[in-house]
Formats: C-alpha cells, sequence, structure tokens
C-alpha cells in the first residue's frame, strides 16, 4: 500500500510552491519550496534552509502529495533522513518553474546576453557601438533562442560570432599597459605590428618600457604570454574600447538607418532563395509596409548635423561623410553641428595649421 499524505477531498494541496525535482535509481523525488527562494540559496544569498524548504519532507509527486517510500529513498541515497535528502535534492535537483516564471527568465536572460553584444562590439566603420535596441532586434532576426543552462557570457560570445556572419560589426578592442625590459623592446614592437595593434604612447623609465595599446581581443592570450616571456607585466586598462574610450551609445541611434538597410539586404536574399512551390509559382512575402501614401517621400533628418535628406541612399551614405564624422566629435565636446561648407572650412584650417606645426622649430 502506497504511503500517502492525507488531503481533504476535494482540495488540492502544495500546488503555489516551487519544486525541485530529481531523479535517482530510476525514481523521482521531490521537495516543496518557497518560490524565488532555491536560486537565492543555490546563490548563497540565503543561508536559513528553512526559509527555503516549505517542509522537510521528500515526495514522488508534490502535487498529489504522494510521499516517496523509505526503501527508495535508502537504495538512492544510502538513507532515509529526510533532512540530508532534501539538502541533497535541493543542490543537485532541477528547478520545475511555471510558464509564465520561465518566459520572464528567459526574456531578462536574453536582455543581459544583448547588454554584453553591445559593450563587446563596435561598427567597424564608426567605431561607435550599437544601441542595445539594434543588438536585440538582430538576435531576432538571426532566430537566437536563450539557453537557460548556459552563462550569458558563452551565449553572447556566440551570437557576436553569428553576427559577423550577416552584419558589419566587430570586437571592441581592448586597452593594455605593457611593462617589459627595454632590451626586449625590438622584438614585442615587432610581434605588435603583426597583430596590427595599434600603440598609443611608448614611455621609458630606467631599464624598463611601458607601451600603452590596443589589442584585438583574440589576441589577448598570446600577448600575454609573450609579456609574462620577456619576464614583463600586463594591465587591462579597459576591456572594450568605443570611440577614444567613450562608452555612450545615447548619440548613435542615427546609424539604425545603416542597419535597416542590412536588414532589408538580408531579407531579399532570403527571399530569393526559396524554393517553388508544386504549381511552379515562386513563394514571395509581402514587403514590408512603409506607413507611407505611394508619391510620397520620406524626410529623413540626422539629428547630430541637423541635415534634411529625402533619398534613403543618401541619407545612408551620409553617416559615412566626413562632415557626419566631424559633427559627431563636436558633439561628444558639446560643440553646436556644422554645415557642410563651414566643416570644409574647419578641415581644411585644421590642415593648414597641421602643416606649419611640421615646418616650426
Amino acid at each position: 500500500m502506497s504511503k500517502t499524505l492525507l488531503q481533504p477531498v476535494g482540495q488540492k494541496r502544495l500546488t503555489n510552491v516551487a519544486v525541485v525535482r530529481l531523479k535517482k535509481h530510476g525514481n523521482r523525488f521531490e521537495i516543496a519550496c518557497y518560490k524565488n527562494k532555491v536560486l537565492s540559496w543555490r546563490s548563497g544569498v540565503e543561508k536559513d534552509v528553512d526559509e527555503v524548504l516549505q517542509s522537510h519532507t521528500v515526495y514522488s509527486n508534490v502535487s498529489k502529495g504522494v510521499l516517496a517510500k523509505s526503501k527508495d529513498l535508502i537504495s538512492a541515497f544510502g538513507t532515509d533522513d529526510p533532512e540530508k535528502v532534501c539538502m541533497e535534492i535541493l543542490e543537485k535537483g532541477e528547478l520545475q518553474v511555471a510558464g509564465k516564471e520561465r518566459d520572464s527568465q528567459l526574456s531578462s536572460q536574453f536582455k543581459d546576453i544583448a547588454t554584453i553584444v553591445m559593450q563587446k562590439t563596435i561598427n567597424p566603420e564608426t567605431k561607435y557601438p550599437y544601441t542595445i535596441s539594434m543588438i536585440e532586434r538582430l538576435m531576432h532576426e538571426i532566430h537566437f533562442a536563450v539557453d537557460p543552462h548556459s552563462s550569458s557570457k558563452k551565449q553572447a560570445l556566440d551570437v557576436i560570432h553569428e553576427l559577423q556572419k550577416h552584419y558589419p560589426i566587430k570586437r571592441a578592442p581592448m586597452r593594455l599597459r605593457l611593462t617589459i625590459p627595454v632590451h626586449h623592446s625590438t622584438s614585442i614592437s615587432d610581434k605588435l605590428k603583426d597583430w596590427n595593434v595599434g600603440v598609443i604612447s611608448r614611455e621609458e623609465a630606467g631599464s624598463h618600457l611601458s607601451i600603452l595599446c590596443e589589442i584585438e581581443p583574440h589576441f589577448f592570450r598570446d600577448c600575454d604570454a609573450l609579456v609574462r616571456n620577456y619576464q614583463g607585466r600586463l594591465e587591462i586598462v579597459a576591456t572594450n574600447i568605443h570611440v577614444e574610450g567613450n562608452t555612450f551609445v545615447d548619440h548613435f541611434d542615427d546609424h539604425e538607418d545603416e542597419l535597416s538597410s542590412l536588414s532589408e539586404k538580408m531579407q531579399k536574399q532570403t527571399i530569393s532563395s526559396e524554393t517553388e512551390n508544386p504549381k511552379g509559382e515562386r513563394k514571395v512575402n509581402n514587403p514590408a509596409k512603409s506607413g507611407s501614401l505611394e508619391g510620397e517621400t520620406k524626410q529623413n533628418k540626422c539629428s547630430t548635423c541637423n541635415a534634411v535628406m529625402g533619398d534613403p541612399k543618401e541619407y545612408r551614405e551620409h553617416f559615412k561623410s566626413e562632415w557626419h564624422k566631424h559633427n559627431l566629435r563636436r558633439k561628444t565636446k558639446q560643440l553646436p553641428p556644422l554645415t557642410a561648407e563651414e566643416c570644409m572650412s574647419d578641415v581644411a584650417l585644421h590642415d593648414s595649421k597641421a602643416d606649419l606645426k611640421e615646418y616650426s622649430f
């Protein structure tokens, strides 16, 4: 006769709980816990087990109130002490969560992954990071699905690798300070050139040379091993560099249109590669609705330069122009934007000053 927990007829108890389940030796064992407490216990935030377990009882089915048999506990755990068994299930068991709670966890982890991707990447043309909304949209476009059993950082690196196949995106460089003996300066300089490392400054202090540089992240391990081999020291100044050290992303929403055009190209390639249906007709999706009537020209405005352009191609090309890049640099210095003519005059004046400086003694 099975051992069950007596409950009133028609009343279900132990339903609004978090269940931790562990399968062992062909049997299923469950414990009833308070919601939102299991993860706190496993992360070390919660120390009192009584705040985690609703009862120190081992079940074979919590929702039905069926208790686990003593012989099954001894066979699986080597003891029928419910305290010890509960602790092992709490540590090694799988947390059963409801659908809405699972969706909430996946949504939260999706945003965490997108944030890591944003912090670790840049646009290779502008050196600016993409906005978080753009990263999330691109993750949806490549049909990325969150794996709740894998770390967010590992999944973020996989997302970056996948995005690089379709979009202009690359890892943001790291800024390092290398301190090595002076007599090894020639050897390490040659190696840094091979890695295409951008050297910011070189300073000699006594018998040691200090090099401040920016390096691609995939060369970090090799660089660290090289510096150790030369009896030097490596210091990480910044893990991700965005536009001369700035990590602000509030000013870069203008580049979303450039990325939108790339998404449209990708969709067109997908449509052109679709197979024909049995009737021999090609299957084509309906084009996206632009929200404007035919014959009307959509006015695109660059908030950085205060310029309005009607042609989408001209609007996208504008972000690659020296005019836009010059105003972006002024914007980071809290300076007002210049017109195209003023920008050309400003750049010409700067070049002439640079020429005079080269010939001055």
